[in-house]
C-alpha cells in the first residue's frame, strides 16, 4: 500500500483534501495498534497488517480493513473508492458516521468488560498440573513430525512455545516434549529461515519446510530463539545448539548493536524494492565469490540448484543434512568438513556486505532490548562466557540512563536520534524486569538487582489493575484511548503480564516478599482463567504455572569475591538447567554490602566457617549447606525435578 497508494498523488490529494492522515508505527505505539485492530476484528471478523481504520474527529472507528488496492480490482474495493464514498457519506449525514462509530466503541467496551469479568472472575486460585498436561497434548496434536513445528504454514518460531516444552520435559521426565522442541530446533536451524551466511533468524517461514522465510529480522525473535537453543543446549549438552545461540549474538553484536551498546529493533525483508535480494545467490553469484571446486561443494552442501529454490536464486539451507553428516558421502572429514564450511562462509558474507543492505530500523525499543538483555545474560551463564554479560550490561546501563524521564524515573518506550519518547508499556516494564534479573544472576553485580526491583515498583503503581487482578496495557499517566486494554495472550511477543507473573513471583523468592508473591499469584489465577479454553496459547504463562508450582526454588551461594570454590559453584549453578530457581551471589564483607541492603534475611545464610557455602531451599526452607564443590554437583545432578 506504501507503493502503491500512499505515495501515489491521486491518492494524496483525495486525502490531503478530505481526511486527517496518520501513520503510527505499531511498534511504538502497540497501544493504538491493538485497540484498533480490534475495531478491524469485530467488523471484519479478522485481521492483519497493514491496517486501514477510518475514525470521526474524536478517535471513533466506524471502517476498517486491512490491504486495499488504489482502485478495486479483482473484486477488491479500493482505497480511492473507500474514500471518495465516505467522503460523501460524511457530507450527507456525517451523524450516521458518528452513530456508527458510538455503536462500535459501545460494543468494544461491553465485549472488554465481559472478558475482564470472566478472567477476573474465578481468579483466586490457580489451577493443578492438568492445565499443563492439556496444553502438552494439544503440541501434541499440532506437532508437525516431517518438519517439526507445529500447524501449517505459514510458520513462525514463538520460541516461548519451544521454551515452555522443555521446562515441561524436565518437570515430568518426558521424553516426547524434548523431542519435538529438538525436531523443530533443527528443522528451524536447516532450513532458510535462518541465515546460513551472516547469522540469525528471520521472521516467519512461508512454508512447512522452513525454507523460504520472510525475510525481515526481528530483535525479539532473536533474543528468543537464542534463549530457547541455549535451554536446549543446557539439558542435552549438545554443541551445534550453544553453536547457534553464539551465532545469533555474533548477528546482534555486529549488526544490531548501536556505538552506545543499545539494540536496534529489526531489519527489513527487501533491498532495492526486492523481498529477499540481499540473502539469496545464483550459481553465478557463487562462482564468483568462489573457486571453482569450492563452489561445487558449497552447492551441493546448501541446496544450491540452476533452477533455484525461490524466484530462480537460491536461499541456501540444510535441509538434505548437516554438513558434518554429508562429509563421508563428499570423502572428507567431519571436521575437515567444518573447517570448510566456515571459509566458503566467510568469504560470501564478504561478497554478500557489497550489496545495498536492507533498511535497518535503529530505534531502540526498551522492551526488545530487555528480551536481549536477558538472553545475552542467559548465554554468559550457559556458556560461561563474560562478554555476553558485558554486551547486556551496556544495553542495560543505555536504557536506564536514555530512557527514563528524570524528573520521575518514569520508563519511556522508545529512543532514536538522541530522543527517548513515549511512556512505557507493561511489556517495557516486565521484559526489562526479565533481563535484568537474568543479568544479576550472570554477574552478581547488585546495581542489576536494584534497578529490577524499582521497574517492579513502578509496574505496581503503573500498571496494576486493582478490580480485576493482572496488569492493563498502559500505565495510568498513558493517552486515554477509548478503552484501557489488557494483554493476556502469548503471540509472538509472549504478554506483558505473563512475563509479569513469572518475574514477580522471582522477584518475590529472591526478596522473600510475601506480598508480592500474592501479586504474582492473582495474576496468574487471572492467566489460567484465559489460558483455559487454549492453553498453547499462553506459553510463557505456563512456564510460569510451572514456576509456581514448584515452590519458590532459590540457590544462595555465600562467600569470598576471590573465593575460587565459590565461582566453581557460581558455575554450576549457572551452567545447569534450572528454569524455575532464582540465584543469588552472597559475597561476604564489605562485596556483599549493598546486597545485604536490599535482602537482610541474607544474613541468615552466611558462609560457613569462612568457606564457600551453598543452600538450596524451597518455600522459604533450605537443605543443609554444602561446603564442597562435589556436593554441589550433586545435588544439581539429582534436584533437577519439581
Amino acid at each position: 500500500m506504501e507503493r502503491e497508494s500512499f505515495e501515489d498523488q491521486d491518492v494524496a490529494k483525495l486525502l490531503n483534501d478530505h481526511f486527517v492522515a496518520i501513520k503510527v508505527d505499531r511498534e511504538e505505539r502497540p497501544d493504538i495498534d491493538g485497540l484498533y485492530m480490534s475495531v478491524c476484528q469485530a467488523l471484519t471478523g479478522s485481521g492483519g497488517w497493514p491496517l486501514t481504520v477510518l475514525l470521526t474527529p474524536d478517535k471513533k472507528p466506524f471502517y476498517a480493513g486491512t490491504y486495499f488496492p488504489k482502485r478495486r480490482m479483482l473484486g477488491r474495493i479500493g482505497l480511492m473508492d473507500i474514500l471518495e464514498q465516505i467522503h460523501t457519506k460524511w457530507e450527507q449525514d456525517g451523524d450516521a458516521l458518528n452513530q456508527l462509530g458510538d455503536d462500535l466503541l459501545a460494543s468494544l467496551q461491553e465485549l472488554d468488560r465481559k472478558n475482564a469479568q470472566q478472567a477476573g472472575g474465578d481468579s483466586g486460585a490457580l489451577p493443578g498440573e492438568e492445565l499443563l498436561h492439556e496444553a502438552f497434548s494439544l503440541y501434541q496434536r499440532q506437532f508437525d513430525e516431517e518438519y517439526g513445528g507445529f500447524g501449517n504454514a505459514p510458520k513462525f518460531p514463538t520460541p516461548h512455545n519451544l521454551s515452555f516444552l522443555l521446562a515441561y520435559s524436565q518437570t515430568y521426565q518426558q521424553p516426547e516434549a524434548l523431542r519435538m522442541v529438538e525436531k523443530t530446533l533443527d528443522s528451524m536451524y536447516r532450513g532458510g529461515i535462518y541465515d546460513h551466511i551472516g547469522f540469525g533468524f528471520s521472521r516467519y517461514s512461508t512454508d512447512r519446510e522452513w525454507l523460504v522465510p520472510h525475510f525481515e529480522k526481528m530483535l525479539y525473535d532473536n533474543a528468543l530463539l537464542a534463549i530457547a537453543y541455549l535451554e536446549a543446549f543446557q539439558i542435552t549438552g549438545k554443541p551445534l545448539y550453544a553453536e547457534i545461540a553464539e551465532q545469533i549474538f555474533t548477528y546482534v553484536r555486529r549488526d544490531m548493536t548501536s556505538p552506545e551498546g543499545a539494540f536496534y529493533s529489526a531489519e527489513d525483508a527487501d533491498s532495492e524494492g526486492v523481498e529477499g535480494k540481499f540473502y539469496v545467490f545464483t550459481r553465478d553469484e557463487l562462482a564468483e565469490a568462489l573457486d571453482l571446486e569450492d563452489m561445487h561443494s558449497y552447492c551441493h552442501v546448501y541446496g544450491i540448484t540452476p533452477e533455484g529454490n525461490f524466484e530462480g536464486a537460491n536461499i541456501p539451507n540444510l535441509l538434505q543434512g548437516l554438513p558434518e553428516d554429508m562429509a563421508e558421502r563428499m570423502g572428507m572429514n567431519p571436521l575437515g568438513m567444518k573447517t570448510r564450511t566456515g571459509e566458503w562462509r566467510e568469504k560470501l558474507f564478504a561478497y554478500r556486505e557489497e550489496r545495498i543492505h536492507p533498511l535497518k530500523d535503529d530505534k531502540v525499543l526498551t522492551a526488545w532490548n530487555g528480551l536481549m538483555i536477558a538472553a545475552l545474560a542467559k548465554g554468559a551463564k550457559a556458556l560461561q562466557k563474560p562478554e555476553y554479560a558485558k554486551a547486556a550490561s551496556a544495553a542495560a546501563d543505555f536504557i536506564w540512563e536514555q530512557l527514563r524521564r528524570r524528573e520521575d524515573g518514569r520508563l519511556l518506550a522508545r529512543y532514536r536520534d538522541g530522543e527517548a519518547a513515549i511512556p512505557a508499556y507493561v511489556d517495557d516494564y516486565a521484559f526489562l524486569i526479565w533481563g535484568l534479573t537474568e543479568l544479576y544472576e550472570a554477574t552478581g553485580q547488585v546495581v542489576h538487582l536494584d534497578r529490577a526491583l524499582q521497574l517492579k515498583d513502578g509496574l505496581l503503581a503503573l500498571f496494576s489493575d486493582e478490580e480485576g487482578g493482572g496488569f492493563f496495557f498502559t500505565g495510568i499517566d498513558g493517552e486515554e484511548l477509548p478503552i484501557r486494554s489488557k494483554e493476556l495472550y502469548d503471540g509472538a511477543l509472549p504478554s506483558g503480564n505473563s512475563v509479569a507473573a513469572k518475574q514477580l513471583y522471582k522477584l518475590s523468592v529472591i526478596t522473600q516478599d510475601v506480598e508480592l508473591k500474592a501479586v504474582a499469584e492473582r495474576t496468574a489465577a487471572v492467566l489460567a482463567s484465559a489460558a483455559g479454553e487454549y492453553p498453547p496459547g499462553y506459553s510463557m504463562y505456563l512456564q510460569a504455572h510451572l514456576a509456581l508450582l514448584s515452590g519458590g526454588r532459590e540457590w544462595v551461594l555465600s562467600g569470598k569475591l576471590e573465593d575460587p570454590v565459590l565461582h566453581g559453584m557460581l558455575a554450576q549453578v549457572q551452567q545447569t538447567y534450572l528454569p524455575d530457581a532464582s540465584l543469588i551471589v552472597n559475597y561476604a564483607g564489605d562485596d556483599g554490602e549493598a546486597l545485604h541492603k536490599l535482602l537482610p534475611h541474607l544474613q541468615d545464610k552466611p558462609a560457613v566457617d569462612g568457606q564457600a557455602t551453598a543452600y538450596e531451599c524451597r518455600d522459604f526452607a533450605c537443605h543443609a549447606p554444602l561446603t564442597s564443590l562435589d556436593a554441589v554437583k550433586e545435588l544439581l545432578a539429582t534436584g533437577r525435578q519439581v
